[in-house]
């Protein structure tokens, strides 16, 4: 059986509204690994946006808490141009330069301070979320704190696109 066989086996399981959860981690991992980035990247966007404008924003938060400091300036570096000027006002009292981040300087911002950048970052630019999906798709471990039923709502879009596909 090959890779993409196996993945097609677990994405139809995400084609129905009643997609296993129990198993959504461990088959995120899989079909992850063998989809290429830019549908990883949609899946993400897609959850991105699917919520109120204020989830984008807070989950942005939520997966800034959790990665490591490489991660954090990564984010930032997606985030800052997209929430410029605000973001050099909402920056002006912290070390961190709004152009470009290091590991050191992401590692002082709060998760609260990035919400507030991220809500000025979808607000001035909608495509942040493209940018920082696309981002997210090459840190897929990182991406599993987002959830099982976003996870789930992930591994449903790649599913719909595979369908698309066949």
């Amino acid at each position: 059986m090959s890779l993409l066989d196996q993945i097609g086996g677990i994405l139809k399981q995400y084609e129905t509204p009643r997609a296993p959860t129990s198993d959504v981690s461990t088959h995120f991992d899989q079909v992850a690994s063998a989809v290429p980035p830019a549908t990883l990247a949609d899946g993400i966007a897609h959850v991105l946006r699917s919520g109120p404008p204020s989830g984008f924003s807070q989950t942005v938060s939520e997966l800034f808490d959790r990665a490591d400091p490489s991660q954090k300036a990564g984010m930032l570096d997606k985030l800052l141009p997209a929430a410029r000027p605000t973001s050099a006002a909402m920056l002006s009292s912290t070390a961190v330069n709004a152009s470009a981040v290091t590991p050191e300087q992401a590692q002082q911002l709060s998760p609260g301070v990035v919400k507030q950048l991220a809500d000025h970052a979808q607000s001035a630019d909608p495509s942040v979320v493209d940018r920082l999906s696309e981002f997210y798709a090459q840190h897929p471990t990182l991406v599993k704190g987002i959830g099982v039923a976003a996870l789930t709502l992930v591994m449903s879009r790649i599913s719909q696109q595979h369908a698309a596909n066949r």
